[in-house]
């Protein structure tokens, strides 16, 4: 029996056959890759196929005999669904798309994508993008928020949708692009050095404060000659 994650694959409660999530990037995935994950969940008679809350195609119900040769017939990446690591970004339209659109939140998704997906952390993390107040991707409860407004972009930190839940906070807003990803990977950096093992940024946030966090990041950073 395989360790949940090994090879991609997360047991199932039948505690037989196991669900494989290949990675679609902000949840945007072209016709092809749409029709090889059909034709590959019926190759391999899966259960079923789910459309995930990360905005995955999770193929379910698959024989761990069937699973290497699943992947290789698939040829994408797999999505990181456990771990202590960051799981997922998800992104709305934004103004790609969207009629309510302030900021390009599926662009600025996908960059965030690129550079942190699958990135080992304290604790697991999701990201949330959104392009405007109505938060359609769950800005609230994730572990890092940006939020699009007419200004810029807002940073919002240590939402979790847990047994205990926790929303967000702001810690800076009126952020340009370059602005939101320099800061945020400062945020990053601190998290590594100051959680603990399995603490996620809002558990981190309750037991350092919010105060001293900004304190030690946003007033060094505006300390800094121009």
């Amino acid at each position: 029996m395989l360790k949940d994650g090994e090879k991609g694959a997360i047991l199932q409660r039948d505690k037989e056959t196991y669900a494989v999530a290949p990675h679609i990037p902000c949840g945007v995935v072209s016709p092809d890759q749409l029709r090889t994950i059909a034709d590959t969940a019926e190759k391999f008679n899966a259960a079923a196929i789910k459309i995930t809350s990360a905005a995955r195609v999770a193929i379910v119900g698959v024989k761990e005999e069937d699973i290497d040769s699943l992947w290789k017939d698939l040829d994408m990446p797999k999505g990181h669904a456990i771990g202590l690591c960051v799981r997922s970004v998800k992104a709305c339209p934004g103004t790609a798309f969207c009629r309510l659109g302030q900021q390009d939140s599926l662009g600025m998704g996908m960059k965030l994508d690129k550079l942190y997906h699958g990135m080992d952390l304290p604790g697991k993390t999701k990201i949330g993008v959104s392009g405007c107040t109505h938060q359609c991707s769950e800005n609230c409860i994730k572990d890092i928020g940006l939020l699009g407004r007419k200004k810029g972009w807002t940073l919002q930190l240590g939402g979790k949708g847990t047994a205990t839940p926790r929303l967000t906070q702001e810690f800076a807003r009126d952020l340009g692009t370059g602005e939101v990803l320099s800061l945020l990977e400062d945020v990053i950096d601190y998290y590594k050095k100051n959680a603990k093992k399995n603490e996620r940024i809002g558990t981190m946030i309750d037991r350092l404060g919010l105060d001293l966090i900004k304190s030690e990041l946003l007033d060094q950073r505006q300390a800094v000659p121009a």
